[in-house]
């Protein structure tokens, strides 16, 4: 007879050590939502300053998640073969200066092209981070210790909503956006001080690089893997109603369809933001318990999204109700949690070797869905002479798009998922009964 270990041979520790340099990630991470999602309080601004309609301004947000999905394969790689630590450090630099680049921008191109590098640097953030979780904490916390590092990065969302919307309407354009880049100096010096790739005893083993080749092959057995295009299009089906919303096209919404002030409609950004953090928590806990309840939560946000969004652009008044408002907003908050559930498809399909490029290629889903929602509701917009009824329904489109997708991989994702549980049984270490 034989006696299995509960833990994985080479598995974290965690502990206090983990949570503290964790934070330091977590804080880069952090400053990068800020900066992604200042636009979002300041597209009005924007216009008025550049002179450009929506679908000029919707190019903004689109080009900076074009830059962040096109890096995200990129950047799992780079991940995988040169650590967390060299990454965030060159991702600080890049969203720092594109973040400032913005505050002096004195044309509508060069506004654009800072954008482009905030995008760049704001790419290589979230995937070192979860690359960081999983070097510094035992495998079983991955779930809920993914779920945290997204709330604390809604709570940047909240930073732009609540602190950054102040400072515009008080300082005006370049001192807000210039004085937040100082953000991104102080977590650039904490990341060079005190960050490391992994706790000692604990050094991944050297996998060789070749060049082209290590390329292809890293990214071909990543996507061959069902679980990594599992929670691609999981990814992509959660996250873009609510980073739509709250990225650009949230604030329009509520003041120009819906009639309320600037100050309501700020609120009513913050509540996604706290739902989201609330909602965040549960998912995180509920999935590190009940591992089978990853699909079903998708599943479930998807719908209820579907259907706030359907009755909200269908009332019949003039303006929706605000409880109608209001449940629309927290419904929202449950995007941001739901798509960081494709991470769980993703990870327990690949090697710890492969788990920046599979993150990279899950992350790419949402940020392509986003970009997508964002050009065709501003291009609706124009078409239609600001009928956001109309154009708020591309998001019935890429949301059935990508519950289709959902939908015929799940049965062999699960299937492969338990293949791989059972291979991890049998190589875990047995221990001889005396």
């Amino acid at each position: 007879m034989s006696r299995a270990t509960t833990t994985l041979p080479g598995d974290p520790p965690g502990g206090r050590r983990a949570v503290a340099v964790w934070s330091i990630g977590v804080a880069v991470y952090f400053v990068a939502v800020i900066f992604r999602t200042s636009l979002g309080v300041a597209g009005l601004d924007a216009a008025d300053r550049f002179h450009v309609n929506a679908s000029a301004l919707s190019t903004f947000s689109i080009l900076q998640l074009l830059v962040y999905a096109g890096m995200q394969i990129p950047v799992g790689l780079l991940v995988d073969r040169l650590g967390t630590k060299k990454v965030l450090c060159l991702g600080a630099v890049l969203f720092t200066a594109g973040q400032l680049g913005f505050a002096f921008s004195p044309s509508y191109g060069t506004a654009l092209a800072s954008r482009a590098l905030l995008g760049c640097g704001d790419a290589m953030t979230f995937i070192s981070v979860l690359r960081l979780g999983t070097r510094w904490f035992p495998a079983r916390r991955g779930p809920f210790v993914a779920q945290l590092a997204g709330l604390v990065g809604m709570a940047g969302n909240l930073v732009s909503t609540l602190v950054l919307a102040r400072l515009l309407h008080g300082l005006g354009w370049t001192p807000a956006f210039a004085g937040s880049a100082l953000a991104g100096a102080v977590v650039l010096v904490l990341t060079l001080l005190f960050l490391k790739d992994h706790p000692e005893g604990h050094e991944p083993e050297p996998f060789p690089h070749q060049g082209a080749a290590y390329v292809r092959r890293q990214i071909a057995e990543a996507w061959r893997e069902p679980g990594t295009r599992l929670g691609m299009w999981v990814h992509f089906t959660t996250q873009f109603p609510a980073m739509v919303f709250l990225l650009l096209w949230g604030l329009p919404f509520l003041v120009q369809a819906q009639g309320l002030s600037r100050a309501g409609a700020g609120e009513l950004l913050t509540l996604v933001v706290l739902s989201n953090m609330v909602i965040g928590l549960v998912y995180g806990q509920v999935v590190a318990r009940h591992h089978a309840a990853r699909l079903p939560l998708a599943l479930g946000t998807v719908a209820a999204t579907a259907v706030m969004w359907a009755l909200t652009l269908a009332w019949p008044g003039a303006h929706a109700p605000m409880a109608l408002l209001v449940v629309l907003c927290v419904v929202l908050g449950a995007c941001g949690p739901a798509s960081m559930l494709g991470f769980d498809f993703a990870r327990p399909a690949n090697p710890p070797e492969r788990q920046g490029t599979a993150s990279g290629i899950t992350n790419m889903g949402g940020f392509i869905a986003s970009m997508t929602t964002l050009f065709a509701v501003g291009v609706l917009l124009d078409a239609t002479g600001d009928n956001y009824s109309v154009a708020f329904c591309a998001v019935f489109v890429l949301q059935a798009l990508g519950l289709t997708q959902i939908l015929r991989l799940r049965t062999r994702a699960a299937r492969r998922e338990r293949e791989r549980l059972v291979a991890s049984r049998v190589e875990t270490v047995h221990v001889p009964a005396a």
